[in-house]
């Protein structure tokens, strides 16, 4: 959700699996292995998401002009559609982390964990996140 096409995608991963091993020595076990990893994986996308903004645009080059085959993976954006991959992108950060984590299909308590937030809350924001993306999705 924090990358525009492949490439950046494979980046983020190679970032975050730095990350992961960079910290592991800090990892105190009070949290479940996958939470913390979660939390390791949003905060290293979002930090990137920062820099790539301070960069200038750069001129993307489409597949159907280079004559190579469009690669088919099981990628959220995807998965789930360009139009809702569009509407999450237009929400700020941290909705679009809850609804990563939410069409992750990470339950509430995993997701507040995560967040950092109560599983009451997570509840109400998805609810808020969903219709601001109908919305989006249908404007009436």
């Amino acid at each position: 959700m924090y990358c525009n096409d492949r490439d950046d995608s494979e980046d983020l991963f190679q970032e975050i699996v730095l990350q992961l091993w960079k910290s592991y020595s800090g990892f105190k076990g009070d949290a479940k292995i996958s939470t913390w990893m979660y939390r390791v994986a949003l905060n290293t996308a979002i930090t990137g998401l920062r820099k790539t903004k301070r960069r200038p645009d750069n001129q993307r080059l489409d597949n159907d002009k280079l004559n190579i085959a469009e690669v088919t993976d099981n990628r959220m954006d995807i998965q789930f559609g360009a139009e809702l991959q569009q509407a999450i992108n237009m929400l700020n950060r941290v909705d679009r982390a809850l609804m990563m984590l939410y069409l992750d299909e990470k339950s509430y308590s995993e997701i507040a964990e995560i967040m950092g937030i109560s599983e009451s809350n997570v509840g109400v924001k998805i609810n808020r996140i969903k219709n601001k993306l109908k919305s989006i999705l249908n404007p009436s």
